[in-house]
Parts: C-alpha cells; structure tokens; sequence
C-alpha cells in the first residue's frame, strides 16, 4: 500500500493541496463534502468514518449506550490510530487531503496547518456553517447521534472560533458554505470553486523541490537496470527459457546464412517456431523489440 500510495503521489490531481473541513455535530460535513470534492483526487481524512464501520462490525450500537463505554472507547482508539497512519501515507506521497475535524480544537488544526505549509502544501478550509436547531434536528436525524449537551457545546465553541481560523487560513482561503437550507446552485457553486483550486499550477518553491527530486530519483531508478530482480521477475520464467532455448536453436538452423551483427527474427514473431522459411537476419534494434509493438510484414513465405 505505501509504494503504491507513493508512486501516486507525484502524478496525483490534488497534489500538495489541502482542505481542513470545519462544522460541528449535525452541521452536514459529510454530506456537503460527498458534493463539492467527488473525482478531484483528494483523498478524505476522517476518524469518524472508520469509528462507525468498526462499530458495526463489532455489532455494538450506534445509539453509543453507556453499558458499551469500554468497548467503544478501544474502538474508538483504533480507530484514530488507523486514520493517522493512512494521513501519514497520504503526505508521504503528498495527495491531496480533505481533513475533517469540527474547529474545535484551534491549537491542533494549527499545529497541523503549520506542519503542511512546511512540506509546501497550498491549505485552505472549508466552513460547514449552520444555526443551533438545524445541527439538533439534523443530529436527531442521524444513525450515530451525539448527545444535545455536546451539540449545544460543540456549536458554541466552533461560532466563537471562526474569527481565528479565518485569520489562520487568511480569507482567500477561507471558504464558508451555509448548510442551513444549501441547495443545488450553492454547492455547484462550491465544488467548482474546489476544482478550481485542485487545478491550479504549483507554485509553491518547497512543492517544486520535491516533485523535481522524486522525478530525478525515479529518472535514475529507471536507468539503472536491476539485472537480478530482471531475472527473478522475467528471465526464470519457463516460458522465457524455451523462449531462449529456441531462439539459440534458430541461429543453429540458420547456420552460415546469419549475418555477422544481425539477430535471427522470426517472420511471425514467434520465437517457437524455427522453420528455415519463417527465420530471416534482422536489425537488433526490431528484433529485440516487445512483439506486440512489431509490424509483420506481409510477405511470401
């Protein structure tokens, strides 16, 4: 998973760019994420996401009753701990991230935004802003409900942040949807405005360093030829060795007519068959070329 996470990276749409997703319980992020960043290649960071299926999995309740605290919580650890090692494949590979959170803790969405601006990520975020009764309507609504003491609290807390994030990000990268009554053009509107950014050149210097360096890397991997994983991967084939076996055959049947500096060819491209009519001298340069990219001649055999 971690090489191909990596490889991805470099060629990735979303790359080096960041989304930090804001709103608290019941504000709708999931679902106005599933609308405004689909088929962008931003791949999505959410504890809560992995908590839920791992709580259907183990068959406890969603409703999160009291008597299933002590599971729940080892889920819940789990959890978290599984969703910060993907993010850490994620950024080794520098994709695109959508990080959802509820902006209630601003000390540790700094920390994280500092953290991606110094590997050369462009961040922004994106404010999933509703009023009080919509979150509890919505909450209630929900399959995992949270407590209303907590929506009530989370809702606060998050109204009384927005002033810094908004510092934080700056506002050309603050982007604020209203989710209390959000209709087709609002979030149209919206995913264009993501698609936009995820499309944008980079043009950040530590971004251009990386992508320049692991461009290099892979220049100089495909360079260097690994003969003995050639062999262990292709070469130890059986099919390669009859293969290789009848091709040596054909130089023996061709005998005095082989051309010094020439290869045997096979007409038809199939080095199984050594019939004196189907073998001819041919250019290294055609004969050693993958078959399926060779034109066959047509000729009189």
């Amino acid at each position: 998973m971690e090489r191909f996470i990596i490889q991805e990276g470099l060629y990735d749409p979303g790359i080096f760019k960041a989304f930090f997703l804001a709103g608290g319980p019941g504000s709708g992020k999931s679902y106005v994420t599933s609308r405004i960043t689909p088929g962008l290649g931003l791949k999505n960071v959410n504890s809560d996401t992995a908590f839920e299926i791992a709580l259907k999995k183990a068959g406890l309740s969603l409703d999160m009753p009291a008597s299933q605290e002590k599971e729940r919580d080892a889920i819940r650890s789990r959890s978290k701990q599984l969703t910060a090692k993907r993010l850490d494949l994620y950024i080794m590979g520098r994709l695109g991230l959508v990080i959802d959170s509820t902006a209630r803790d601003v000390n540790k969405i700094e920390t994280g935004l500092s953290a991606l601006k110094r590997l050369g990520y462009d961040c922004y975020m994106i404010f999933v802003n509703t009023s009080l009764e919509v979150a509890l309507a919505r909450n209630a609504a929900r399959d995992r409900t949270v407590p209303i003491d907590i929506v009530k609290k989370s809702h606060t807390q998050i109204q009384q942040n927005m002033g810094r994030l908004q510092r934080m990000f700056g506002m050309k990268n603050f982007i604020v949807i209203d989710n209390n009554k959000a209709n087709e053009n609002v979030l149209d509107k919206s995913y264009k405005m993501v698609r936009k950014i995820v499309k944008r050149p980079i043009g950040n210097h530590v971004a251009k360093n990386w992508l320049r360096h692991e461009l290099e890397k892979r220049q100089s991997a495909f360079n260097e030829r690994n003969y003995a994983q050639e062999y262990e991967r292709y070469h130890k084939r059986p099919e390669q060795i009859a293969r290789r076996s009848s091709r040596n055959k054909a130089r023996r049947v061709m005998g005095d007519k082989v051309i010094q500096g020439s290869d045997v060819g096979h007409k038809d491209n199939n080095p199984m068959n050594n019939d004196p009519d189907n073998l001819r001298n041919e250019d290294p340069g055609v004969n050693r070329r993958e078959p399926r990219l060779r034109k066959i001649p047509n000729e009189k055999v």
